[in-house]
């Protein structure tokens, strides 16, 4: 009861600061909210059980190393927000360096569609986890879903009505940093009030072997790089500054989450499925349950929206106009519908994480390019722009399915 009454008041408390405080209506958490909603997905919620299984108790560490992988990429973004915008207005048309812009776009847009996939796919599997659905079925129940959202959402844009959903995906960030507070919050008490189960940990298991599946899950802690294609609406250094603090903010959730997780590790590790943390948070507390699963749809919906918004739009941006919002939402759709059901679960975890990569690793590439060609950066960037380009290049190859 406990558990409940405080879960409850937290995430209470954190909607009410985020929807009415004075902070909510600055500028700063405005441009903040966008990166921090397409970051925390629900790859705070499968981290754990995939990490555990692969790591054990050395979960923790491994999700560090991810985390600092992902603001290292960070980091080359924010130095493109400044000098390849400031560099891409002097370009001809058929400047090599433009054209590298434009394939940075084209991977991105495929990553983006590829991720709708992903977050769909993330979203079915935890509606459908407490409906009892024989498992030769379920694949199939779970992509005839994923498909009608993804047909849905085109429709409405069709209908000129997207503006009306980016607002709604907008507010759910509240709502959904609201149950991610609860949850903590949560987990917090059943481990301060001693009614955390005193089992022994998993061993503590760190191998070269696990790298492809943690560079596998890049997809988790992506979303930082929307800041760079908000420059219609906020400056540049705000756009530097508040992608670092969702960065930030949300590293804070993905650690705390995990060491809150550390009594339950074993569990975790032999949890079935993308959705298993939902029976592992009905087992601390009934109300977590509730909380995993709404936090799960808010995150994934307006995360998907978010993305499906941005493909269509950069491939719009791409092909110079030439086409129509209808053709390239229809185009990103049958991508990410293709993608649903060719790929499982896990798949496509891999398969969203390594295109992903493969943007970054142009970003790298583009922030090499621009530092030699007009003197910004010393040599040391030059050699971490180098080093990020190669492990994005060795996670876009090599980043292996979860369940692998």
């Amino acid at each position: 009861m406990m558990i409940a009454l405080i879960s409850c008041t937290a995430a209470l408390a954190v909607l009410a600061l985020l929807s009415f405080g004075k902070f909510a209506k600055s500028q700063t958490w405005r441009a903040t909210v966008t990166p921090l909603a397409s970051i925390i997905g629900s790859g705070f919620l499968i981290c754990g059980p995939l990490l555990a299984k692969e790591f054990g108790s050395a979960a923790i560490v491994a999700m560090a190393a991810l985390l600092a992988l992902a603001y290292a990429v960070g980091a080359v973004i924010r130095f493109n927000i400044i000098h390849v915008e400031n560099h891409a207005p002097t370009l001809a048309l058929h400047d090599p360096f433009a054209w590298a812009m434009r394939v940075g776009q084209v991977l991105l847009a495929i990553a983006y569609a590829v991720s709708v996939a992903y977050y769909l796919k993330l979203l079915a599997e935890f509606t459908l986890k407490p409906i009892a659905i024989d498992p030769a079925m379920h694949m199939l129940v779970a992509n005839i879903v994923v498909t009608v959202i993804i047909v849905a959402l085109t429709a409405l844009t069709f209908s000129g009505d997207v503006k009306k959903i980016e607002h709604a995906a907008h507010a759910s960030v509240s709502v959904k940093i609201g149950l991610i507070a609860g949850l903590i919050a949560g987990l917090a008490l059943w481990w301060a009030s001693g009614s955390a189960p005193a089992a022994a940990l998993p061993a503590a298991r760190i191998s070269w072997a696990g790298v492809p599946l943690l560079l596998g899950l890049l997809i988790t802690v992506q979303g930082f790089e929307t800041s760079r294609y908000m420059g219609n609406s906020y400056d540049q250094q705000t756009r530097v500054r508040t992608m670092r603090l969702a960065q930030w903010l949300s590293s804070a959730i993905y650690l705390a989450f995990l060491a809150l997780l550390t009594p339950v590790l074993g569990r975790a590790a032999e949890s079935e499925g993308v959705a298993g943390i939902l029976d592992i948070m009905t087992f601390v507390a009934p109300i977590l349950g509730l909380f995993v699963l709404g936090g799960a749809v808010t995150s994934q919906l307006s995360a998907a929206i978010a993305d499906s918004i941005g493909s269509g739009g950069i491939m719009i941006e791409v092909s110079r106009r030439k086409l129509g919002v209808r053709t390239a939402f229809m185009v990103a759709s049958a991508l990410s519908i293709a993608v649903v059901w060719l790929t499982d679960p896990f798949e496509v975890i891999a398969l969203a994480s390594r295109a992903f990569a493969a943007y970054y690793g142009m970003q790298a590439v583009l922030a090499f390019w621009v530092s030699r060609r007009t003197g910004a950066g010393n040599g040391a960037a030059q050699a971490g722009f180098v080093a990020v380009g190669l492990v994005c290049i060795v996670a876009a190859l090599a980043g292996a399915p979860a369940e692998s």
